[in-house]
């Protein structure tokens, strides 16, 4: 385990440079982005180092930088949350800098003492805390990303990193309501494969499912849904969301298997439900097993997981030309539950017995 201590210069903007905060009415999401900015640097003689919170801005990089040839780049994605007692809550931080510094094995990356990294964070959020939304279900959004910025154009890995946290204030996810989507089970395109990067949260994952869902929402589904990358056969993900199904009173997720990235929000839900009781599977579950319960009556429910949504119900699964609804098309009573329990400890409305709610101050 890494440790660190940084050394963390703080640089305030100016009263001009402050930005004017956008209508919390109309966030929308990745649109604004707050006054402050956290970056540090690595390279293999110094390590982490020039840690530093700065006003918000451009980087220059040049065009032989290796992130643009060769793709290391691997980012979280998180939120910050004002309670109803005016506090900001982080959720799980520690556990997304964990899983960051295992993507960045994966992408032969330094990793970062993630201690130390909350701690910045904090400061960060603390800093622009004006920024925080006060709307109900708005909140700040917080997107860390790491990249190689050495100057080369050989294929190796890089010798030099810029870590760097930006935040953004976002919208409700679901400003008209808790809609059930439609999603289109892709059997064309793959999205990971075993051995692969798909338990990473790096960009190329990112940009390989651009195509499928740019076609799926053409067609008028708002996701897609990833089947194996080998027979094609068996559930992985949803769009850019864990997915799980509710079949005959069973709450059921496919397994981590290194092709399906082990999201926080689904390990929260797969915590919160076995709390309740009844059964909860990790297992593998084949298109073919989904769309015959679909049919029979026994598939009762299904949704998504993920931060910016928390829990997305599916209302319908096209599948080959074959289109099943769920639930007549309406969010499920799990569904419900998951998502409203799990906003009540991210807003600190509801006591948190899992500790997952991190006041900033």
């Amino acid at each position: 385990m890494l440790k660190q201590e940084l050394d963390i210069t703080v640089n305030k903007c100016t009263a001009e440079q402050c930005k004017p905060k956008p209508d919390e009415e109309h966030l929308g999401f990745g649109q604004y982005f707050t006054d402050h900015m956290f970056t540090m640097r690595w390279n293999k003689d110094k390590g982490w180092h020039s840690a530093r919170i700065e006003p918000y801005g451009p980087f220059t990089l040049t065009p032989a930088t290796l992130v643009f040839h060769y793709g290391q780049a691997i980012f979280e994605g998180m939120k910050a949350y004002r309670g109803a007692d005016d506090r900001i809550y982080l959720y799980r931080p520690l556990d997304n800098f964990e899983r960051m510094n295992r993507s960045a094995s994966r992408i032969c990356m330094p990793p970062f003492p993630k201690e130390s990294v909350v701690n910045a964070l904090k400061s960060l959020v603390y800093l622009d805390r004006d920024w925080v939304p006060r709307s109900a279900g708005a909140t700040l959004y917080i997107r860390p990303v790491m990249i190689a910025v050495e100057p080369n154009v050989g294929l190796r890995a890089a010798l030099d990193y810029l870590f760097f946290i930006i935040t953004c204030p976002v919208g409700a996810y679901y400003p008209e309501g808790f809609k059930p989507t439609k999603i289109y089970v892709e059997d064309k395109y793959v999205r990971a494969v075993p051995g692969g990067v798909g338990e990473a949260k790096t960009a190329a994952n990112y940009a390989a499912s651009v195509l499928a869902q740019k076609e799926a929402k053409d067609k008028g589904f708002s996701e897609v849904l990833w089947l194996d990358g080998v027979e094609r056969r068996f559930v992985e993900e949803v769009g850019t969301s864990n997915i799980f199904f509710v079949i005959d009173n069973e709450l059921i997720t496919p397994p981590l298997q290194g092709s399906i990235l082990p999201g926080i929000t689904r390990d929260s839900v797969l915590q919160l439900a076995k709390s309740w009781g009844g059964k909860v599977s990790e297992r593998s579950v084949s298109i073919e097993e989904v769309m015959a319960a679909a049919e029979s009556g026994r598939l009762q429910e299904s949704f998504g997981t993920g931060t910016a949504a928390v829990i997305s119900p599916i209302g319908e699964l096209t599948y080959q030309d074959h289109t099943v609804q769920i639930n007549h098309g309406e969010a499920g009573p799990m569904a419900q539950r998951l998502y409203d329990e799990l906003q009540a400890i991210q807003f600190g409305r509801q006591d948190d017995p899992f500790g997952w709610r991190v006041p900033i101050a």
